[in-house]
């Protein structure tokens, strides 16, 4: 079927924003608002283009991304709508590099009314000597299946039984993500994108 393409001038990678199904959609003001990719863009302006180019009517901002990842704060490492003004949050591990991120993402969706669905964290998970962006909240959702990037962690099962537990009648399976995140982001990142 023939779909018309609608050309705006502002940058909004499919990683962004999450939304609910109901018109209430997710970001963070560290990547949204970021001046490398719409410098000058305000707040309130981004809240008036997602509601008049996407249909949105509720936005519930974010303030930053995980720590050291390269796609500047990206949402879907962070929180992801799992039903109608549900959102999945991680809880911190213990020296958890993102523990502040999360209780603050916590914070700004209770007090928006959003309901926050806690699921493990990873905790601080280390490649070649630094620490990277790891994270179980960058799944993909398909017809039959919950694909949850995992990375040799001792909370990789848990997370993959917990996320599995939102999505009755789809199976959750565990995938490990490492090389994925190397390049950036995971399952849910490298599925976003369509071709011209």
């Amino acid at each position: 079927r023939h779909m018309d393409v609608v050309e705006h001038d502002w940058i909004l990678e499919g990683g962004s924003i999450d939304w609910d199904g109901t018109g209430l959609v997710v970001t963070t003001e560290q990547c949204l608002l970021n001046r490398n990719r719409n410098p000058g863009l305000s707040q309130g302006e981004a809240e008036r283009r997602l509601r008049e180019n996407l249909g949105f009517d509720r936005v519930l901002w974010l303030g930053n991304g995980l720590a050291h990842d390269h796609t500047d704060g990206h949402v879907d490492n962070l929180a992801r709508f799992v039903g109608e003004n549900r959102l999945a949050i991680p809880v911190p591990e213990e020296n958890d590099p993102n523990w502040l991120v999360y209780a603050d993402a916590k914070r700004r969706a209770e007090a928006l009314g959003v309901e926050v669905v806690p699921v493990p964290s990873p905790g601080r998970v280390i490649q070649g000597g630094e620490v990277v962006p790891a994270s179980y909240m960058n799944f993909y959702i398909g017809n039959a299946a919950v694909v949850v990037p995992v990375y040799g962690q001792p909370n990789d099962r848990n997370a993959v039984e917990t996320i599995g537990a939102l999505f009755p009648g789809r199976e959750a399976v565990g995938l490990r993500a490492d090389h994925i995140l190397t390049g950036g982001g995971s399952f849910h990142c490298i599925s976003q994108q369509i071709p011209k």
